[in-house]
């Protein structure tokens, strides 16, 4: 069976392996030496990028040299050397041509990987680009600096594989300390950043460009638009990156500047995950990555949102062109309206829970959550400042866009209390004499409303409603009007994560039609309290009702 070698395959680019078995041939995953200094770190990752892979494949490894590795790759005899990310680029241009096979020139390498040579290149053939320099001091960056009459500027390293490590400076002063700092880390290869990067700030909308090439013929697969949000603080963050299913006005100039761009870097065979800018004048590159997208998105995500997904379409591009020519006079027509929330910390942390893994699945947009449970342990999450410093990702598609719209806005709203909790300590709220007399009110009042129920953790006396134990919940018959929620011994020890759990397991069996009473004397130890159960009541499409005059404090809510 023929081979295909896919270097370096992580994220987006583990759906390679099921692709490459659905063509017919036999899949190689060429593992790159570690990045960093902590094999046994980098060793861990990797086994968790390809715990995600449900298919068989063979592994080869990276050698001390470039010609051992390739004497490697020789013996496997491939039909095509790919890239799994951005990382492996590099090397699987190399090999790709060394060997004859499809792919792209490698007088091209340079301008598919570095930063500063694509926008020479794309220079060189009068398309837009920004203004920018490779230094490799504090005095060329400032003098760079003063003969282009800057302003604000980005400070990057040279190589389009690290997306960690992009700044922006405000000014002249800022952009100094900054960059003496830069020079003191180390780049995506383990090496300190000897030379950086330093491009004049464009300020407008960002956009992704998806395509694939076949032959030097380039198509679109899907396009993105990036959502930011302003913080507390005044800072903005990305919020959003959301599926372009229609084009508005300027954007159509953006995908024939994209195909001009593919042409100009010397795009012949496979993706481009392009990153663009518009503004007032019109569009520029931002940076092209010459491997699928990232993010660890899976296949069956892409196929929902646009009936293809890049890995796939990747293959295509190489392997069947009859199909490629096919699709590429088909017009964009995307099936569903798709998105990726990031979720945004809005302070220092030390989470020991994540509440939004049980309240992400159910949204009716919800596809796909990657974030870590916090069951077993805690860790420390910085406040999002950027994009390496949010929390998590939530993937959403649904046909109807209004549908997405309100999942991302909900999502916004449990930001602050119930994506990440600190477990604080509720103990202190604990009066039992006042909880009761409270609740002994609520019955009274809520009377009037008809045959009631009370689900409860702890007996209430004089009182004349029907009660049960919240392990009798799902063995009640009969019809009531409305249901009193009371829980507090019960739940008080245990962990926010459980907590939310136990209340959208219990809310799910309360039937069509009647009210909801949620006192206070429950939704106090619940994350967020009254603000965090009337989420956990959307979460569960609930209607949340006006409070009637009183003074008793209650979260009404009813089912339709």
């Amino acid at each position: 069976m023929k081979k295909i070698v896919i270097v370096d395959c992580i994220s987006t680019g583990t759906n390679y392996v099921g692709d490459v078995i659905n063509f017919g041939f036999k899949p190689i995953v060429l593992e790159l030496k570690p990045d960093t200094s902590d094999v046994e770190e980098y060793n861990k990752k990797m086994e968790m990028e390809y715990e995600r892979v449900d298919a068989s494949f063979d592994i080869i490894y990276e050698q001390d040299t470039y010609e051992k590795t390739l004497e490697i790759v020789k013996k496997v005899n491939p039909k095509l050397v790919l890239s799994g990310s951005e990382r492996g680029v590099f090397l699987s241009t190399k090999l790709a041509n060394d060997l004859n096979l499809l792919c792209n020139p490698i007088e091209n390498l340079d301008a598919m990987t570095l930063r500063h040579e694509m926008h020479n290149r794309i220079a060189e053939k009068g398309l837009r680009y920004i203004r920018g320099k490779v230094v490799t001091s504090v005095e060329e960056a400032m003098e760079f600096y003063d003969s282009e009459s800057l302003g604000e500027v980005v400070l990057k390293p040279i190589y389009s594989a690290d997306s960690a490590n992009i700044r922006i400076c405000s000014d002249r002063q800022e952009m100094a300390g900054q960059i003496a700092d830069f020079f003191l880390e180390k780049n995506f290869f383990g090496n300190l950043n000897d030379r950086i990067l330093v491009q004049e700030r464009i300020d407008g909308e960002e956009y992704i460009v998806n395509t694939v090439s076949c032959d030097g013929l380039h198509r679109v697969t899907t396009i993105w638009k990036y959502h930011k949000i302003r913080t507390s603080d005044g800072a903005f963050v990305y919020d959003t990156v959301e599926s372009v299913n229609e084009l508005d006005v300027g954007e159509a100039e953006l995908i024939d500047y994209a195909y001009d761009v593919c042409d100009a870097v010397g795009i012949k065979y496979g993706p481009v995950h392009g990153e663009f800018m518009i503004d007032d004048k019109g569009p520029v590159l931002i940076e092209v990555n010459c491997s699928v997208m990232g993010g660890h998105i899976d296949s069956e995500f892409f196929e929902k949102v646009s009936g293809q997904h890049e890995t796939d379409s990747s293959l295509e591009s190489y392997l069947k062109t009859e199909l490629f020519l096919k699709r590429r006079m088909s017009p964009y027509r995307l099936k569903s309206y798709g998105a990726f929330k990031r979720f945004i910390v809005p302070k220092d942390i030390l989470a020991k829970s994540a509440p939004i893994n049980k309240i992400g699945p159910k949204l009716k947009s919800f596809h796909e959550i990657v974030f870590e449970d916090l069951i077993e342990e805690e860790k420390f999450y910085m406040k999002t400042e950027n994009v390496d410093t949010s929390c998590g990702l939530v993937f959403l598609t649904h046909k109807k866009e209004s549908v997405l719209r309100n999942d991302i806005k909900f999502l916004r709203s449990v930001e602050r209390n119930l994506v990440l909790s600190e477990e604080l300590d509720n103990h202190n709220k604990f009066n039992n004499s006042v909880m009761i007399k409270k609740l002994q009110l609520l019955i009274d009042a809520a009377q009037k409303y008809g045959k009631g129920i009370l689900i409860t953790d702890q007996t209430i006396y004089d009182v004349d409603i029907f009660q049960i134990g919240i392990e009798d919940v799902s063995d009640v018959e009969g019809e009531f009007d409305y249901v009193i929620i009371n829980l507090n011994r019960s739940i008080i020890e245990k962990s926010d994560y459980f907590k939310v759990d136990f209340i959208l397991k219990l809310l799910s069996y309360i039937r069509v039609g009647g009210y909801i009473f949620i006192p206070e004397t429950t939704y106090m130890f619940i994350p967020g309290q009254r603000k965090g159960i009337e989420l956990l009541l959307k979460a569960l499409d609930l209607r949340i009702e006006v409070p009637p005059y009183g003074p008793i404090k209650s979260v009404i809510a009813s089912k339709s």
